[in-house]
């Protein structure tokens, strides 16, 4: 008896040592199956027909189009601003972080756009359901998915 007590013990350690473990991380989806998550809830959220979610689709793709270049640079100086940081280099340090920020402005200004003809879009029932929605919009600014709104927009160090 004092054995199955101990082998049931263990295996509930085990379990929950198992669901502690840190998982793998799970490949990020492609930024069309993004636009297209999106557009999906807010189809959910405000009952968009089908040319709204074409519309939505179109000025979606738009901005992640044109946010690629804007994020690929903005790795680029976080890459070298994390080296600067090791050489203490602050000179390199004060430029790339103003470019970095430059950058961020960027991307703002192009989920911001995409946020306002997204707005344009719906009738004014829809505009009123989206008006409440957290932020303006599922998932926050931008929503979820949101062209180059990646963890280097939310703070934090720069990524090795």
């Amino acid at each position: 008896m004092k054995q199955v007590r101990i082998a049931a013990l263990a295996a509930i350690a085990a379990a929950v040592i198992a669901a502690q473990s840190p998982r793998p991380h799970a490949t990020p989806p492609d930024p069309a199956a993004m636009i297209e998550n999106r557009v999906s809830q807010l189809t959910t959220l405000l009952n968009l027909t089908s040319a709204q979610q074409t519309q939505a689709t179109t000025i979606f793709t738009n901005a992640q189009t044109a946010s690629q270049t804007v994020f690929s640079s903005l790795q680029t100086n976080q890459q070298s601003l994390a080296a600067a940081v090791k050489a203490n280099d602050t000179a390199t340090i004060n430029q790339l972080a103003t470019t970095i920020g430059t950058l961020q402005g960027q991307l703002l200004g192009i989920n911001a756009t995409a946020q306002a003809a997204f707005y344009a879009i719906p009738t004014s029932d829809q505009q009123a359901k989206y008006n409440v929605l957290p932020h303006g919009g599922p998932g926050g600014p931008g929503g979820p998915g949101a062209p180059g709104m990646g963890p280097h927009l939310r703070g934090g160090p720069p990524p090795e």
